[in-house]
């Protein structure tokens, strides 16, 4: 059972309300705009939901994470143009935000609610299963991109990842941007990426806002894209948000566990 009592889990309960009232908002607004699709709105609705289900996942909060995948999935065909909603489609939306709502609001049972019903209703507005790019694990060589200027956190983490696969260095954000950007021009994408947020140069918020915007130029959607681990040694749940809104996958706390490390590429189907 989640500990309400905990500062750092009401801050990210807050933080839920707040994000929930803005999806809300919008979702009404694009309920009364029809079929015109405005992709600045849509991009904050799909942020916001990203940040719920990452949180979701850090404070393991499992029923609030998995609507709010459901809702994110919606909203990328939506964003794609893969799915034009109509009103009743929007409603359906706006039923799972009001759903998301009351788990939020009952945060210490919410895993033991059954959500059976607006998930099926969320699957039933996907035309076609999402298609993930994860390889099957063991299937070919992981390709990681390390991004991380402290020396000694840099070598434990090469040095552990590098059993795993192929890991390259980068030793701040602009770095990483860069190899991220030339491994996709040479065909060799990488497979995950664990970068620090405070680095000189360009910090790792930055690095992740400008390598998912080299993704969507290219057609990849986040969901399906490199899968992104965001690392500090400052745990504040709003420093949680904000790496969530860039759209990075998991946030960990220096200094970094590396079991937990690898629960998470396990997650991701990126080794046995």
């Amino acid at each position: 059972m989640i500990d309400l009592d905990d500062e750092l889990t009401k801050d990210y309960l807050a933080e839920c309300s707040e994000h929930l009232s803005d999806i809300e908002a919008d979702l009404l607004l694009m309920e009364k705009g029809g079929a015109t699709i405005d992709d600045d709105q849509v991009n904050q609705i799909l942020r916001a939901a990203h940040s719920i289900k990452g949180g979701a996942g850090y404070f393991e909060l499992v029923k609030i994470r998995d609507l709010a995948h459901q809702l994110e999935n919606v909203l990328i065909l939506i964003r794609s143009r893969k799915l034009i909603p109509t009103p009743e489609q929007v409603r359906v939306l706006l039923d799972a935000t009001d759903r998301l709502g009351e788990l939020v609001e009952n945060a210490a049972g919410s895993n033991q609610t059954d959500i059976s019903d607006i998930d099926a209703a969320l699957r039933g507005l996907l035309p076609d299963p999402l298609v993930t790019s994860a390889a099957p694990a063991g299937s070919r060589t992981v390709r990681v991109l390390l991004v991380e200027d402290d020396f000694v956190s840099r070598l434990l983490l090469q040095t552990f990842l590098s059993r795993y696969g192929e890991c390259h260095v980068a030793v701040n954000g602009r770095e990483g941007v860069e190899a991220f950007r030339n491994a996709m021009e040479q065909g060799q994408k990488y497979d995950l990426i664990c970068t620090d947020i405070m680095m000189p140069e360009m910090d790792g918020r930055e690095a992740v806002r400008q390598i998912r915007a080299i993704e969507e130029s290219r057609g990849i959607l986040s969901t399906n894209g490199v899968k992104i681990i965001m690392a500090t040694a400052v745990e504040d749940v709003k420093e949680v948000s904000r790496c969530f809104e860039e759209l990075c996958d998991a946030y960990l706390v220096k200094p970094i566990d590396l079991t937990q490390l690898l629960s998470l590429m396990k997650s991701y189907q990126l080794v046995p």
